[in-house]
């Protein structure tokens, strides 16, 4: 499941089995109308997240997927590629300690979803999205970024 939350304008969270770690796209757009979500079976500034419910969550940078779409683009844990065939086809390859998993995308349907995104914030207006001096508290009072705490 690949999701969008503009209060975090930089990240997409892309999610493996489980529960989602937050709340599920239907239920934050009940809350938050701008959130962006796509389910299904298709498969820096990246990073993982081990669940309590045994799912994985990784965040990637909206600015990978998107140049992704269209050439080979990211280091280390996570890259992503178009098929030098023609067709439909991305590859997302994610590595961990735990493991490597290589999955195949189709380029449209991530193409829609980044357009989604950025028609809720644009490109190079994320920083407008952000609350700095709200994170900062937080992170000065030992909250840290999206404990809940808040």
């Amino acid at each position: 499941m690949l999701g969008y939350d503009p209060a975090d304008p930089y990240a997409v969270r892309i999610r493996f089995g489980g529960r989602p770690a937050r709340p599920a796209v239907d239920e934050r757009r009940a809350r938050h109308p701008a959130a962006a979500g796509l389910a299904g079976g298709d498969g820096g500034d990246e990073g993982r997240d081990e669940g309590r419910d045994g799912g994985v969550e990784w965040m990637v940078a909206r600015d990978l997927l998107r140049a992704g779409l269209s050439h080979p683009a990211g280091d280390g844990d996570v890259r992503l590629w178009p098929a030098r065939t023609a067709g439909d086809v991305l590859f997302l390859e994610l590595r961990a300690p735990s493991g490597h998993a290589l999955f195949e995308l189709s380029r449209s349907v991530l193409a829609g979803f980044v357009a989604d995104t950025e028609r809720l914030v644009p490109t190079g207006r994320e920083g407008e999205a952000l609350d700095v001096d709200h994170e900062l508290h937080a992170l000065l009072q030992g909250e840290g970024p999206d404990t809940g705490a808040r």
